[in-house]
């Protein structure tokens, strides 16, 4: 191959470097300065002590991270590659030692390139050089040992785990080795490029060899039956790491080895738009996505490329999350499945974490704002979001999961985790996509542009209180906003001559039907009504035009111009693509958690609050704890970082048609009926979301009243009253019906028009009336922890109905005068009535029963003579298990995440534990009895 392949295309836009760009308070400052603490004051020492203790060396008194992060099975070897005794006879733990300590290296690295406090940077550029210089010190004891395949190779365990996964050993009896190799690779690169170490590039180098020596030699079918096992063949981002060192080494042989690790089926599949993702493992295939699209750089191949792309398009919107967050229990679930995928275990922060990264990397290959949409929403809410607001001097007080359903509660701490490791890198690097650059061609004749002739062009991706320096183009960018707890931001430009400024639209102000900036090409003028875009220079309002998610100032420019842009933050209620009745809150850019003890579905009920573009004019009500009432919802935005326990998704639940306006004739009074697929009037009514303007509205409220009493959902009286209702409403008349001469002529007129078309009077009467009341309310969790007794009853217009229940999908069965009672379960309790004249209506209500705690199984793994290993495990069929307590002697209760070690001293302990389920219900206290060590 030829050396020439080593240079990447040129992009369409790049991002400014992290030096260049210093964030100047806000929402995104208290996480980075949190994690900023820890880089400080957490000793090199512990992240060496499991690499030291691999290859012999002293450990220096340090203790490991923890957590997966330890020293291992006490009776565990460095085995080399081919002395393994096998899996009944070798005691292992704590297989993937080592990612952690490459998850820090590029935490320190990424923070000392980014800061803007000498002192603070020549802090962290210190302990740059001592965490690489100790890699480097175990990498030369490793190799001088003899027993490894490669001077290179460089792990806090033996290369025993590589070979085990050339002979496709699973996921249990290995953990994930090049994933591992990966997370040292990447940190030692980053060390390099933020911090200048020649060092790191070197003892990276020397790993990419090693890797290419294992690799090379195997057949392809036999790789591509390792990248396909589970968990054991997860790589991370080995090939993304390779091409990088082709690139700064110029060594092609890099390339070569990047391609070993291609998974043929996927990029298959993918190339062609064929989606077969569900069931894959998220992280473990989102993480090589960066790699492929650096291979299609360095090789030409579309083929990488084109699978990139097309698999994002089969994850957003499609498989994502309010909060930009995506995968059940660490797998994608099918095409379009949001709401039909939210289990107990949502949204593994390490693949929010890949998919950031891919979205820059898009979008610095096209330009295309859907990318910075995302990037947005991701960064806002998940992973901004998923660090605590608190302080830690040994933890990153980060997300695992940052779970979506009903009562979800956020996985604090994590270390040594995968998601711990990520986390250490997300908040240090909140700049790295606020701004882009590119010099484009030659600008217009007269125009000063750039010093070497071609048009400065700067991206404004997130708005962000920054200051962006780009001194070889001389142009300085200030930003001041409180965005997004505001909807402005005000940009002072320090540059002279041409230069093209590009403001970024964001995806929630272009959702508006009735926004100027929706259609490509379309005019921002100075309405702020609906989420408008409003854009002044100097003060003066400018007409410009959106063009592809953004508006662009090319202008000639002087020192302290001053851009000033106004988006209205507009609170939406946001339906899931599967489910329109799931809505997520979102205000602006940010979603909102509703805070509840309960762990079923929260209705919302938003029917009069919707404006004609969809959004919501309701009576937000802020708190001084940073939360907003809505009605009786108390709300908090994701980026809290609180402990709360929260809910991600509503359930919509307007009981009566009823539209936005100060007359009260906008409630019609009617019952929201909803047809046989469950959908009701006005979900069908919002379905597109909203409205181009106010007929546009009329006539859909027309068109479903007829669809309804058709149906014998409505009479046509009930139907006459939803045509005043809209008539009556100031939908599409935002800031009310104004008292303009004839306004009240053209309303009467509008309503006359309206009932001339309603319904007739052959649709007399409608379906009977139907409903199931409940005996007792749930308890404070929204579950019943005693069998629930349901009552049915009917009226209809004339005579008797016949009414029917059914649970599930089980038969139809009379409802009798006796309760209906119902055990332990999810039910979805179904009524019916019809009455003479064949008029049917159901209405359906979920009741969730869990009257048993769960059972905590206990096993234990002696560790030698003095340690045990003890896990706790838990089910609960019903509601699922909600956490694990347990405590022993001078320990305080904890939550249970994963095994965990005691060590034995001379006397028996005693640990105590108890599960604890969904629903509420608590196992009793449980104990384990530890015996005393075993006598020397």
């Amino acid at each position: 191959m030829a050396e020439a392949v080593l240079a990447a295309p040129p992009r369409v836009a790049e991002p400014f470097p992290l030096a260049d760009v210093v964030l100047a308070g806000g929402v995104f400052t208290r996480a980075r300065d949190q994690m900023l603490h820890l880089a400080r004051v957490y000793p090199v020492d512990r992240l060496l002590a499991v690499f030291r203790a691999n290859a012999g060396l002293d450990t220096r008194g340090a203790q490991p991270p923890g957590g997966w992060e330890d020293f291992g099975h006490p009776d565990e070897d460095a085995w080399g590659p081919d002395d393994y005794p096998g899996r009944e006879a070798a005691p292992t733990a704590n297989l993937l030692r080592g990612h952690y300590a490459g998850h820090f290296l590029s935490m320190l690295a990424l923070a000392a390139g980014g800061a803007d406090d000498d002192v603070v940077r020549d802090e962290l550029r210190a302990k740059v050089d001592a965490l690489v210089e100790g890699l480097r010190e175990v990498q030369e004891a490793l190799a001088a040992s003899g027993r490894y395949s490669h001077p290179g190779f460089l792990a806090a365990y033996g290369e025993w785990q590589f070979s085990r996964l050339e002979s496709l050993a699973p996921y249990g009896e290995i953990w994930a080795p090049y994933y591992t190799c990966h997370k040292i690779m990447a940190g030692l690169l980053d060390a390099h490029r933020h911090t200048g170490s020649v060092v790191a590039l070197e003892v990276a180098a020397e790993m990419g060899r090693w890797v290419h020596g294992r690799l090379s030699v195997l057949p392809a079918e036999q790789r591509a039956a390792m990248w396909a096992l589970y968990i054991a063949g997860e790589a991370g981002g080995m090939n993304e790491v390779l091409c990088d060192l082709a690139v700064l080494t110029g060594d092609d042989v890099f390339v070569e080895t990047a391609r070993l690790f291609d998974l043929d089926t996927m990029l298959d599949f993918a190339a062609a738009g064929r989606d077969e993702l569900d069931g894959m493992h998220a992280n473990q295939h989102a993480a090589t996505l960066l790699g492929y699209l650096a291979l299609g750089d360095l090789t030409g191949e579309a083929r990488y490329t084109d699978a990139v792309v097309n698999l994002w398009d089969m994850l957003v919107p499609g498989r994502t999350y309010a909060h930009g967050g995506s995968g059940e229990n660490e797998l994608w679930g099918p095409a379009g499945a949001v709401a039909g995928d939210i289990g107990n275990r949502n949204a593994e922060t390490c693949v929010t974490y890949n998919m950031l990264k891919i979205a820059r990397a898009l979008f610095e290959r096209t330009g295309e704002a859907r990318f910075a949409d995302y990037y947005e929403r991701a960064v806002t809410n998940q992973v901004l979001g998923s660090r605590r607001d608190v302080d830690s001097d040994d933890s990153p007080e980060v997300t695992y999961m940052f779970p979506v359903h009903p009562g979800a509660l956020r996985e604090w701490d994590n270390v040594g985790t995968c998601c711990g490791g990520t986390g250490l890198e997300n908040h240090v690097k909140y700049q790295d996509s606020v701004y882009f650059r590119s010099v484009g061609s030659a600008g217009s004749a007269g125009s000063a542009g750039s010093p070497d002739g071609g048009v400065r062009t700067v991206w404004v991706n997130l708005y962000v209180a920054s200051t962006a320096v780009w001194a070889e183009q001389d142009v300085r960018l200030t930003q001041e906003t409180a965005y997004p707890l505001e909807g402005r931001s005000r940009i002072r430009v320090d540059a002279t001559g041409d230069l093209d400024l590009r403001l970024r639209v964001p995806g929630w102000v272009t959702a508006s039907p009735v926004s100027d900036v929706q259609v490509p090409g379309g005019t921002c003028t100075s309405d702020t009504g609906g989420g408008r875009f409003r854009v002044r220079v100097d003060g003066e309002v400018q007409s410009v035009r959106a063009d592809g998610g953004y508006v662009s100032l090319r202008r000639e420019w002087r020192p302290g111009t001053v851009v000033e842009i106004e988006m209205p933050l507009t609170l939406r209620e946001v339906p899931t693509p599967d489910d329109t009745s799931v809505v997520s809150l979102e205000l602006g850019p940010t979603v909102l958690l509703a805070r509840s003890a309960a762990t079923t579905w929260l209705p919302v009920q938003a029917a009069t609050w919707r404006r004609l573009d969809g959004t919501l004019d309701a009576p937000l009500t802020p708190a001084d704890d940073g939360t907003w009432w809505l009605g009786d919802l108390v709300l908090e935005p994701t980026w809290s970082g609180s402990d709360a326990r929260y809910h991600m998704y509503l359930r919509r639940s307007d009981a009566r048609i009823a539209f936005a306006g100060t007359d009260p004739a906008a409630d019609s009074g009617v019952p929201n009926a909803a047809r046989a697929d469950g959908s009701t009037f006005l979900d069908v009514l919002w379905s597109d979301g909203g409205f181009a303007d106010r007929a546009a509205f009329v006539e859909a409220v027309l068109r479903t009243t007829h669809e309804f009493v058709d149906l014998g959902l409505l009479s046509a009286a009930e139907g006459r009253a939803v045509l005043v209702a809209a008539a009556r409403s100031d939908v599409g008349q935002e800031g009310g019906r104004k008292p303009e001469a004839g306004a009240a002529e053209a309303a009467a007129a509008e309503e006359a028009a309206l009932l001339s078309r309603a319904p007739t009077a052959a649709h007399d009467g409608s379906a009977p009336r139907v409903e199931i009341v409940p005996g007792t309310a749930p308890g404070v969790s929204g579950w019943y922890l005693r069998p629930a007794e349901l009552t049915v009853s009917a009226r209809a217009d004339v005579g008797e109905p016949a009414v029917e229940v059914r649970v599930g999908d089980g038969p139809w069965a009379p409802a009798g005068q006796a309760p209906l009672v119902l055990a332990d379960g999810v039910h979805t309790v179904t009524a019916r009535a019809v009455d003479d004249q064949g008029r049917e209506r159901r209405v359906v209500r979920e009741v969730s029963v869990d009257t048993r705690p769960p059972r905590t199984k206990v096993t234990t793994k002696r560790l030698g003579p003095r340690g045990v290993e003890i896990n706790l495990t838990a089910a609960d069929d019903v509601s699922g298990v909600d956490s694990i307590r347990w405590k022993g002697p001078d320990t305080f209760w904890a939550t249970f995440a994963e095994p965990f070690s005691r060590a034995l001293s001379d006397v028996p302990q005693v640990i105590e534990f108890a599960a604890t389920d969904r629903a509420g219900n608590q196992e009793p206290v449980r104990t384990l009895v530890l015996p005393p060590a075993d006598a020397d």
